[in-house]
């Protein structure tokens, strides 16, 4: 990893635990969340996974509201996203649970696109 793109990692991983926090607080059944960036491609390539506890908490939890926050943080420190909706993806630790085992590495590699 260049040093340009390890401070953008620092950055983002700063600004996205940000995010976790607030989320933690605000968001019933949100549990954690994280990222992947292909830094030869940034902003571009930025995908963010934000996971709940279950399909139901899922289900009833405001995304449109998580993704203005995810947007605004990351605004906030200089990483301008064209459609926020294009770069978060939502899961739950139920359906990690029943589809691979608790296996979060498979799990997420399998979803990338």
């Amino acid at each position: 990893m260049r040093k340009t793109d390890k401070k953008l990692d620092n950055l983002l991983r700063e600004t996205l635990t940000d995010v976790c926090e607030t989320a933690l607080e605000r968001y019933p059944g949100f549990v954690w969340l994280t990222h992947f960036a292909n830094y030869s491609q940034f902003p571009d390539a930025i995908s963010v996974w934000c996971i709940f506890n279950t399909e139901q908490q899922l289900a009833s939890a405001d995304t449109t509201d998580l993704n203005g926050l995810i947007q605004q943080r990351l605004e906030q420190a200089g990483i301008r996203l064209k459609n926020i909706s294009k770069h978060v993806r939502y899961d739950t630790e139920e359906a990690c649970q029943t589809a691979h085992n608790g296996n979060w590495k498979r799990r997420l590699t399998s979803k990338q696109p």
